[in-house]
């Protein structure tokens, strides 16, 4: 979504790069650019006259003027300023003192409140909680039908009493599923809320009287990261009408320009706590500005890169692989081993998604969007062809076993042998730097490879001193050279003459330097 801004900004931080001291004209002309930047990306235009204020203000101060790369200094203002206009620091869900804390859920019709209720379910099931997901959308057909089927995918409880489709009421629904909760033991309480088409006085009316009825902990507001300013304008009417404490951005993932994330916190005065960016029940977290300014500005998201990590692989396990990999030059791993955990990181998600986490990579974006994902597939084929033996001992895998293997697998013998070659490349490289050794070519340097073993390497190999080619010159040489040592083991202490030694007298050699 924020792929064309991303790419003008980078220009624009291009052509500061190298200046040691930036003028009036630069900053003024980095300001224009940002604010076109900006305006392309349907960012609302009194969010960008505040956002291109504040970076010129700060970009004539001190902390420029002063600093030894002013390219940097803009680049880290521009960020702090996107951090500031995306809601500064996270916003976490507030829970009651007295369960169930109460989440009502509203937004314009399409914009995924019911899937988002069962992403929301998920992912408070995750953090320790029994979610409840409530159906008071009693006006869209099969709506009810659909929270029901997105609870069961997330494995969370649902309360539907009624059939929806036009029949039952919804203030009375949510009122009801308090106590049901209470009952059951549901510390959270998700109300799925009818969606209205522009600014409905009556949905609104409605979404008030639910409201008033349960008395939430939380509003929030759904908001579909693809309709541009119209989210921004709806947001203003309903914050105006019914009131919400927080955003959630639905369809992150989209192709759309994001200025209605860029813009809504800043104009409604209310952070955004969600994030939805897939069509996954597990596509959804929470909102960090601070990760979502250094996307934007490519500079990678580690931080929820490492989160997903945790997730997905157990420390056990991590210590396992690594004590294999430590050992006997990493032989005791395994292609059984390889395979897990590359389903590991395959369930932490898309490769080309993981990859657009790390920083620098809005360079080569167009090949990590080109990454094929049934590559993963195809090598798992490939292993699960393998015998338990030959995954146990990949070097016994001969012509006529590739043969086989291809031919089970369905691919090409030459895939076959690249993969084998490509895991003993993998494993020689994961069983240095296990044990230490760093990353591999980089000698002379601690924890980077090319030890002492390396080191002797090149003694052994290094020239001894060149003779001439004249044969009485070189017979010259041997004479003088046979002299110095004689003298040295006659002298004193490193080889120097010794003092009682009156005809001391100078190799031939020397003499004409001497005069």
């Amino acid at each position: 979504m924020f792929d064309t801004l991303s790419d003008r900004l980078a220009a624009t931080f291009k052509n500061l790069r190298g200046k040691g001291r930036l003028s009036e004209a630069d900053i003024d002309a980095t300001a224009r650019e940002i604010r076109i930047a900006l305006l392309e990306a349907d960012v609302a235009l009194p969010v960008v006259r505040a956002f291109i204020a504040n970076v010129k203000e700060r970009a004539r101060g001190v902390e420029v003027s002063q600093a030894l790369n002013p390219a940097q200094q803009v680049v880290k203002i521009v960020n702090e300023e996107l951090v500031g206009i995306l809601g500064g620091e996270t916003r976490r869900l507030r829970f009651a003192k007295t369960a169930p804390t109460v989440i009502m859920l509203a937004g314009l019709q399409g914009a995924g409140k019911t899937t988002l209720a069962g992403k929301l379910g998920l992912w408070l099931k995750g953090q320790g909680h029994s979610p409840l997901l409530v159906a008071c959308d009693l006006q869209r057909p099969n709506a009810v039908n659909q929270l029901s089927v997105v609870a069961d995918r997330a494995g969370v409880a649902v309360y539907a009493p009624e059939p929806g489709n036009g029949v039952g009421d919804p203030v009375q629904v949510a009122k009801d599923s308090i106590e049901y909760a209470r009952t059951k033991q549901f510390d959270v309480v998700i109300v799925d809320t009818a969606g209205r088409l522009g600014i409905d006085q009556e949905l609104m009316q409605q979404a008030a009287d639910i409201r008033d009825a349960v008395s939430p902990d939380e509003i929030l507001f759904v908001v579909d990261a693809m309709i541009g300013q119209d989210a921004v304008n709806t947001a203003e009417s309903f914050r105006d009408g019914v009131g919400f404490d927080g955003v959630v951005l639905s369809k992150l993932d989209g192709d759309a320009r994001g200025g209605a994330a860029l813009s809504i916190a800043h104009v409604t005065g209310k952070q955004i706590m969600f994030a939805s960016n897939g069509e996954k029940l597990e596509d959804f977290d929470a909102f960090h500005p601070d990760r979502m300014a250094s996307r934007i500005l490519d500079m990678g998201d580690l931080l929820t890169l490492i989160e997903q990590a945790e997730k997905t692989f157990s420390q056990e396990e991590a210590a396992k692989m690594a004590s294999k990999l430590a050992s006997s030059k990493g032989k005791d791993f395994t292609l059984d081993d390889f395979l897990a955990q590359m389903e590991q990181v395959r369930k932490m998600g898309s490769i080309s998604k993981l990859l657009g986490m790390l920083p620098g990579m809005g360079q080569i974006k167009d090949q990590i969007n080109n990454i094929d994902e049934r590559d993963v597939d195809r090598t798992a084929a490939i292993i699960k062809s393998m015998t338990p033996k030959e995954r146990a001992e990949p070097t016994i895998i001969n012509g006529s076993r590739r043969a086989r293997i291809a031919k089970g697998s369905g691919v090409e013998v030459s895939a076959v042998k690249n993969l084998v070659e490509r895991f003993f490349d993998a494993r020689k490289m994961m069983s240095k730097m296990a044990q230490g050794g760093g990353m591999p070519g980089m000698p002379g340097m601690p924890g980077m490879g090319g030890g002492p073993g390396r080191q002797k390497k090149q003694v052994k190999q290094a020239k001894g001193k060149r003779k001439s080619g004249n044969p009485m010159k070189r017979k010259a040489e041997e004479q003088a050279a046979a002299a110095r040592r004689e003298q040295a083991a006659q002298g004193g202490a490193f080889g120097l003459p010794a003092q009682e030694d009156q005809n001391f007298e100078l190799p031939d050699e020397f003499k004409k330097f001497m005069g």
